[in-house]
């Protein structure tokens, strides 16, 4: 086993955070651009939105493929590979001919984008001994978000020099080299052992969470959260592309810093579910992400950033809490639990648009906010149901 803090460790861990980023910087590089996108294709704003929407939905379900997968064929081969026809794909967008044929192309790398994230934490689990796991996956989740945050200002950077081709060709190449390293990093597996993947099995395990009342909360209200947060994002480039702020690609790749609330929002989550309670600051974390939204509904661009960085610290409080109530209150398989709770999340994602494009039409940015006022008293009422519980848990 791989002990904390060896050279060893540092170079798998390096090696999974490098591929981490590249994950999500190739997912998230066409959210600063969908504006331009709109024009250049002359789709809607629900039709450019599914750039984002497909893309999530297929990694959603390649969640549920590549996970059973590793576990009979080993991980290593799933992780380069699929790494390396994202790259790939990501210089074939740079040169697609029409918006169907951009939209088949995110639908694959979805998919491919899936893999290294459903067995990345399983690989770790097998090399790692318990204290450099617990190290590694820190520095991992750090890495996801440092790639989201990337996609877009490397994105909307590149596409105000060279437009939207110039931003899928800087993230390709970014990836296929990233790649190279990712191969030469990653150390060969020694602990694996496989095991052939028994469907019914699975099939159990994924049921019996979902007949888990308190699994199945975790799942709707994380699944929802995101729903909104990640769209709200998506549709607050169209107002601030427009009449008066009318920011270039490169300003709106800017907006996203606004995520480094969040990574506040997870870092300080932990301490406060120990002082409070994690059902109690995951509603905290929903009424947040509520007021932050009505905080965007200024006209200055200073309040509507601030507004942004609120709506990230809440979401990212309620988020982390949500993901380690599934690992609290999973009977058995919690690798199964916790990958049914990703494919919720990111299933959320998916149909976001076309739960707040109504209210877009309706009324614009008012529109989003109140769409998503409405959706949010969803997880609002689950996450003070889940402190409910703990309360009369710790009065037995």
């Amino acid at each position: 086993m791989i002990e904390a803090k060896t050279r060893a460790w540092w170079r798998a861990t390096a090696a999974l955070c490098l591929g981490s980023f590249l994950v999500f910087i190739n997912l998230y590089v066409p959210q600063p651009l969908l504006p331009g996108l709109k024009d250049a294709y002359g789709v809607s704003t629900l039709g450019v939105s599914l750039l984002m929407s497909v893309s999530t939905l297929s990694l959603a379900f390649a969640l549920l493929v590549f996970g059973p997968l590793s576990d009979a064929i080993g991980r290593e081969a799933i992780m380069r590979i699929t790494l390396l026809l994202a790259g790939c794909l990501s210089l074939a967008l740079a040169f697609a001919p029409t918006f169907e044929s951009l939209l088949l192309l995110r639908l694959l790398q979805g998919f491919v984008l899936g893999g290294l994230p459903a067995v990345a934490i399983a690989w770790m689990g097998d090399e790692f001994d318990k204290p450099a796991l617990l190290s590694a996956v820190g520095l991992y989740i750090g890495a996801n978000s440092l790639g989201g945050i990337s996609g877009r200002v490397v994105g909307g950077g590149a596409a105000a020099l060279g437009g939207t081709t110039a931003a899928f060709l800087a993230v390709g190449v970014m990836t296929v080299v990233g790649c190279v390293v990712f191969w030469r990093l990653l150390p060969n597996s020694k602990a694996f052992t496989p095991k052939p993947f028994q469907f019914r099995q699975a099939a159990t395990d994924l049921l019996s969470h979902l007949r888990s009342p308190l699994l199945l909360a975790a799942y709707c209200l994380g699944g929802i959260n995101f729903l909104i947060f990640i769209n709200q994002y998506s549709y607050i480039t169209f107002r601030l592309a427009g009449e008066p702020y009318q920011l270039a690609a490169s300003s709106l790749g800017l907006i996203f810093l606004t995520y480094l609330g969040g990574t506040f929002g997870s870092t300080v989550s932990g301490r406060l579910a120990e002082r409070f309670s994690p059902g109690g600051c995951i509603s905290a974390g929903v009424a947040i992400l509520m007021v932050g939204s009505a905080v965007t509904l200024a006209n200055s661009l200073t309040l509507i950033i601030i507004g942004l960085t609120i709506n990230a610290f809440g979401f990212f409080l309620a988020h982390s809490l949500a993901s380690s109530w599934v690992g609290r209150y999973a009977q058995g398989a919690r690798g199964s639990a916790s990958a049914l709770y990703l494919v919720f999340y990111y299933l959320g994602a998916s149909v976001g648009g076309f739960w707040l494009e109504p209210f877009w039409r309706w009324s614009q940015w008012q529109g989003v906010v109140v769409g998503s006022w409405l959706l949010l008293c969803v997880p609002l009422a689950i996450g003070i149901s889940l402190w409910r519980f703990e309360r009369r848990v710790v009065r037995r």
